[in-house]
C-alpha cells in the first residue's frame, strides 16, 4: 500500500484485504483442491506460519512482522512468570497486561485498518494485543464477515478478514470430515465472490496461521508421572508441550539437559525433544529476546507423525481429533494466495 518493494513482489494497491483461514493448512488445501478450486488455482504457494504452530503465536508474528521470541507469545499456553500458565487467547488481564505481553507495535497502527472477526472477540485481550490500531468490525457468521470485507473493501484501507469455522470443525471432527469439507466450499464461494465484488485497485491475499494433523485415540501418549517429578508447570499443547523445571529439581541435579535425556529415551522418535537453549540456538522462535525468554519452558516435547501428548489420562482435551502446534509441514506450511490486484 506504500508502494515500497516487498518479499513478495506484490504491486501497490489502493487498498489490501488479507484473509486469515485459522487452521487451513497447505496440505489440508492441496489435498482437497476439487473442494477449494478459488483458492486453490489462485497463484501464489506456500509460506512457513512459524513455530510453535498455533494461533496465538501466528496470529500475533502476521500482525507484527515478528517470530515469537520477540514478539513475547511463545504458545497456547505459557509461563506468566509469578502467575502460572495463562491461556495466550483468553487468560487477558493482570500480568499479562496486552498493551505490553505482546512487546512489538503492529502493522495495523502504522495503516488506516480494519479487523473483521467474530462479535464476541472486539474487546478481548488477544484482540487488544495483536490488532491494535485497527478499527473492529463484528460479524457473526462467516456470510457476516464477508460482506463486511466487500464493503471496507471499498474504504481503500487496510483489512484483515478472520475465519475461524474451519479450525474448530477440525478440532472437534477432523480435518478429513464431511464437516470441514462443506466448510472449506463455503468458504470458496465467499472468496470468489468477494474477488469479484473487489476495486480494480485493491489486493487480497489468503493465508493461515497453522495447518493441522488428525490424531487418533490410539496415538495418544499419557506421560509417566516419573518424568513429571521435577516439572512445575506444563505449558504448550498437547502436539508440543513446554515444560518447566521445579525448584526441587536443583536439589535433585536435574537440570534442563538431564530432563531432556529422559523424556528423550521415554518418546524415541516419537517427539522432537530439546532444551530451550537448543531451540534458541536453532531459530526456531527467531531472535529470542531476553525478556521473553523466561516465559519459555525449560525443554521443549515437540510430537512427530499423527501424535499428542497428555499429562493426565482423563484431560477432556482428549475427546479433540484436529491437532497443531508441532514442527511438521503439515502444521507449519500455510497457503499463501493471491487475488485481485495482487494477482
Amino acid at each position: 500500500m506504500r508502494g515500497e518493494q516487498n518479499p513478495l513482489s506484490l504491486p501497490r494497491v489502493a487498498g489490501a484485504i488479507v484473509l486469515l483461514v485459522d487452521g487451513l493448512g497447505a496440505a489440508q488445501l492441496g489435498q482437497r483442491a476439487g473442494h477449494a478450486r478459488a483458492l486453490a488455482t489462485a497463484p501464489g504457494g506456500s509460506i512457513e506460519a512459524g513455530f510453535p504452530s498455533t494461533t496465538a503465536v501466528a496470529l500475533a508474528s502476521l500482525t507484527t512482522g515478528a517470530l515469537a521470541g520477540e514478539h513475547g507469545i511463545v504458545g497456547y499456553d505459557a509461563v506468566v512468570p509469578g502467575a502460572g500458565v495463562r491461556n495466550q487467547l483468553r487468560d487477558w488481564g493482570g500480568p499479562m497486561d496486552p498493551a505490553e505481553w505482546q512487546r512489538v507495535p503492529t502493522l495495523l497502527e502504522r495503516e488506516p485498518s480494519i479487523a473483521i472477526g467474530e462479535p464476541r472477540h472486539a474487546a478481548g485481550g488477544f484482540t487488544r494485543a495483536v490488532l491494535r490500531g485497527a478499527e473492529y468490525r463484528g460479524g457473526r457468521t462467516m456470510a457476516d464477515r464477508f460482506a463486511l470485507a466487500e464493503a471496507a473493501a471499498r474504504e481503500r484501507s487496510l483489512v484483515y478478514l478472520y475465519v475461524p469455522e474451519l479450525d474448530r470443525l477440525a478440532h472437534e471432527r477432523g480435518w478429513q470430515s464431511d464437516a470441514w469439507v462443506d466448510a472449506l466450499e463455503e468458504l470458496d464461494g465467499y472468496v470468489r465472490a468477494l474477488v469479484a465484488a473487489l476495486p480494480r485497485d485493491v489486493g487480497l491475499v489468503a493465508t493461515a496461521d497453522h495447518g493441522m494433523v488428525d490424531v487418533d485415540a490410539s496415538a495418544h501418549l499419557v506421560v509417566p508421572p516419573e518424568l513429571l517429578e521435577h516439572v512445575e508447570h506444563v505449558a504448550g499443547e498437547p502436539r508440543c508441550l513446554q515444560l518447566h523445571l521445579a525448584a526441587s529439581a536443583v536439589g535433585a541435579g536435574v537440570d534442563a539437559d538431564a530432563l531432556a535425556r529422559a523424556w528423550d529415551a521415554w518418546l524415541g522418535d516419537a517427539a522432537w525433544v530439546a532444551t530451550r537453549q537448543q531451540v534458541i540456538d536453532a531459530g526456531w522462535l527467531g531472535l529470542v529476546d531476553p525478556e521473553v525468554a523466561p516465559r519459555l519452558g525449560e525443554v521443549f516435547v515437540a510430537a512427530r507423525g499423527r501424535r499428542a501428548l497428555y499429562v493426565d489420562a482423563a484431560d477432556p482435551g482428549r475427546g479433540m481429533i484436529g491437532q497443531h502446534g508441532s514442527l511438521t509441514p503439515d502444521e507449519l506450511r500455510v497457503p499463501l494466495r493471491r487475488f485481485g490486484a495482487f494477482a
